[in-house]
This record gives structure tokens, sequence and C-alpha cells, in this order.
């Protein structure tokens, strides 16, 4: 029987002992597999499991001499299904690629195999990332591991979920909107959101785009930084791919908190909870400043951008197959369908205003802290949200703009879960740094841990 304590272990803990020896790959992924095999069913975090292709690799590592082992290898390693995977089904959570092979990997995934990772598996998501709740006509609901009648959050969810019950010790992700945040805050769980272009996307059709970014999700933060480590560096055929290191920021760090960068539509159950997560962090000596950047056009200019670039990648699907998609894949596309040159162009002149604000306020402040979703997780059944607290909403991602407001931009970011205390459900917070200071915000985020902000286990 496999080793029931190793999937409560950490990736950073488990990669010592795998690097050394002391651990063996079969062994730790036995461990993993016997846990999915247990918890999935129930959860459905995974849309494909290959256990026979990951058991090769295991005994294929546990042959790599101690002296030549890799960053992560051995460790057992979810992968989001909106990205290709050689040899492993890959369907981007939609009916048309239902039995889709692809032959060739993502960078990214190859970047996580050479640095001897294993891929279980690829995690649930919505068809093509869209969707509030992670389910898809393939597979789904993936329900939250705290309460399995609500959203594990989308796009990510099915990471979140495969990281936070400790199926595996790390998941990849993708975020366009919040996608590893707002699961992230859901599940209890860890996830970073880099600058755009530290990890590449040479195959991105749109090459200077940086709207979306690949994350790392993990239950915490130095396993996060583990594995963006893994995914980090330049690659020729992305031209936003080279990100200068801002320096670690030193001394007493200057916070600044806001509970809605002054535009975004955030619920009084968020921010009751933000407020307690703040009075905790000064009582652990950090006091925040309540301050945002003038965040004006966030929302219409985001929601211009997104809708030109989800038209652009998926109106021919929508054209040949209609009636096959979700009704939230199609509405995402029918979006793009009137945007003209003028409001495409106006938009970006909005984010550049956005991106001058946001890097005059961090010229006095290190970190900016928000809410990593504006709602608490919501029934399974209710597909989008609609309104909060009884105020209706635009369209059904403005409940989003908590978090798309920093996609906008592009700072790097990372979601941390708040001090759960009595409360039934975890809630998330994002620590926002300034373009290439991803290291403030690791080593903040470990400061964090140690005073209390940890992901706990559900029941199982």
């Amino acid at each position: 029987m496999a080793d029931a304590t190793l999937p409560l272990k950490t990736a950073t803990e488990l990669v010592s002992g795998l690097r050394s020896g002391r651990l063996s790959a079969q062994a730790v992924l036995d461990a993993h597999l016997d846990r999915i095999e247990k918890l999935d069913p129930d959860l459905s975090a995974f849309i494909t499991i290959d256990a026979d292709a990951a058991h090769r690799e295991a005994e294929r590592l546990d042959a790599i001499p101690a002296d030549a082992r890799g960053l992560l290898h051995g460790l057992p390693i979810g992968v989001k299904d909106l990205v290709d995977t050689a040899s492993l089904r890959t369907t981007y959570g939609s009916l048309l690629y239902a039995e889709h092979v692809p032959q060739t990997d993502d960078l990214v995934v190859a970047r996580l195999k050479a640095a001897g990772a294993i891929i279980v598996g690829k995690t649930n998501t919505p068809e093509f990332g869209f969707g509030a709740v992670c389910q898809n006509r393939l597979c789904g609901p993936t329900r939250n591991l705290f309460d399995r009648t609500l959203t594990s959050g989308g796009s990510s969810g099915g990471s979140a979920v495969a990281v936070a019950s400790g199926m595996v010790p790390l998941a990849h992700g993708t975020d366009f909107g919040g996608s590893v945040r707002t699961p992230a805050s859901f599940c209890g769980a860890v996830a970073i959101r880099p600058t755009p272009g530290r990890i590449p996307s040479p195959g991105r059709k749109l090459a200077w785009d940086t709207l979306a970014t690949h994350g790392a999700m993990a239950r915490t933060v130095d396993d996060c930084a583990l594995m963006l480590t893994a995914m980090t560096g330049s690659h020729p055929d992305d031209p936003t791919s080279t990100v200068s290191d801002a320096p670690q920021a030193v001394g007493r760090l200057r916070i600044a908190a806001t509970h809605d960068f002054g535009i975004a539509p955030v619920s009084a159950d968020v921010r009751e909870r933000f407020q307690e997560a703040l009075e905790f962090l000064g009582s652990c000596g950090e006091k925040a400043v309540v301050a945002s950047p003038d965040c004006s056009g966030a929302i219409a200019a985001f929601k211009t951008l997104r809708a030109a670039h989800v038209c652009h990648s998926y109106r021919a699907a929508v054209n040949t197959s209609d009636h096959r998609l979700t009704p939230t894949a199609a509405w995402n596309v029918a979006q793009g369908d009137r945007i003209s040159a003028q409001d495409y162009l106006n938009a970006e002149e909005i984010r550049g205003r956005l991106y001058r604000n946001f890097r005059a306020f961090f010229a006095d402040h290190d970190l900016l802290i928000a809410p990593a979703a504006s709602v608490l997780p919501w029934p399974n059944e209710m597909s989008d949200i609609l309104s909060i607290d009884g105020t209706e909403l635009p369209t059904i991602i403005d409940y989003l703009a908590i978090t798309f407001i920093v996609s906008l931009v592009g700072f790097p970011v990372l979601s941390i879960p708040a001090p759960q205390g009595s409360h039934r459900l975890p809630f998330g917070l994002q620590v926002v740094a300034r373009p290439g200071a991803e290291a403030t915000l690791v080593a903040f985020g470990c400061a964090l841990e140690a005073e209390g902000f940890r992901h706990q286990f559900a029941r199982e």
C-alpha cells in the first residue's frame, strides 16, 4: 500500500527526498495516484489521467543518478487542459476536441518535464477557459472541497482542487482575467500569476499579447516559487519574454490596500473578510495604508480587449460548430463581433494610461493588497454571477473586475489564503508588486505563511 502521508507533504519537502534518493519517484507517484483514486470521483478535478505513462516516467526518473536530477525531479503534477501535452489527451474543455491527442508539448509542459516533473493528468477547465463554474460537456463540475455543492471557480478550478486536496503537490494554471487567483481564493490554495513574458508562449497567435499568462498553483508560496522557476526563461519566438528582475524590496515594506480599486463590484461578505485579513496583518506588524491607483476606465477597456482577442481566436469554431459549444463559450466569442478598430485602439490607450498610473503608484509603495475574488463561492447550479448583493452586473464577467484590473496592467500577483478562523470557506488575498518583482512577492508571502496565512486541508 502506498504511503498515505506523502500527499500531505509540500512539493519542497518531497523534492528534497526525491533528489537525494531518500524517496523514490514511484513511491511518491503511487501515493498521489491512490489519493486521486480516492478523492477525484467526488471532486472531478481531472479530465484525463494517464497512470501508465506516469509509472513509466517514474521508473525512468528513479534510474537517474542523484547528481543529475532536475529541479522538480519525480514530482507528480497536473496540467490545465488548455495546453498541449504530447500523447496525452488535450480537450480544451470542449466537445470539439474530445479525442484530441497532440503530437508535441507546449513549451511550458516541456520545461516541466525537463525539470523532472511527472505529468499525471489534465485538470478540468470550462470550455476554452470561459466560465465561472469549472465544468464543461466532458467533465465536472469540479467541486469545492470545503463544500461539494459549491464552485471551485473558473477557469483553473481543476488545478486549484487538485493541489488543495493533495492529489498533486503542484499544478499548472492559466490566468486571463483571474483564472488562477479566483480558484485559489475559493479553494484555499496559493497561486502566482507572474509578470507577462516570464513564462513564454512562443506558439501564441498574437505574439505581443500580454493579457493572459501561465501560472503556478500549490499549497505554499515556496512550492509556487519552485514551480515558477522551472517554467521561467526567455524564448526567441516570444517577443514579450525578456523580463528584467526588479530589485527585491529591503527593509520595511510600504504596503497599500484596496477593497475594490475604487471601481470593482465587491460583495459585503468579501469586504468583511478582507477587513478581517487586514486587521490580522496589522497584528503581525504589517500596517497597510488604504490607497489605490486611479483605475477609471479599466473595466470597459479590459472587456473590449478581451472580447476582441477571444473573437479572433475562436470565431472559426463558433461558425462551424455553434451547436456543440456551451452557451458561455458562444457568448464570449460573440462579444467581439461589433468591436471596431477605433474601439480597440481606444481601449489600448486607456490601458497605457492605467499602466503608467500603476507605475507611479508603485514609486511610493512596494505592494498593493486586494481581495482575490469579489464574491465567495456559490452553488455549482448557478452558472454565472449576474448580480452582487442585489445589484445587477452589466455582463457575466464584471464580477472578475477585482482581478482583471491587474491583468490589464500586467503586474505580477500572488494569491494567498487569508487566515480562515471560524469561517466555513477559505478566502484569498491578491498581493501585487511592480513588474519583475516576483522575489518580493515570494518573500512577503513566506512571511505571511509564517504568521498563519496557510492552507488548511478540508475534511475528506
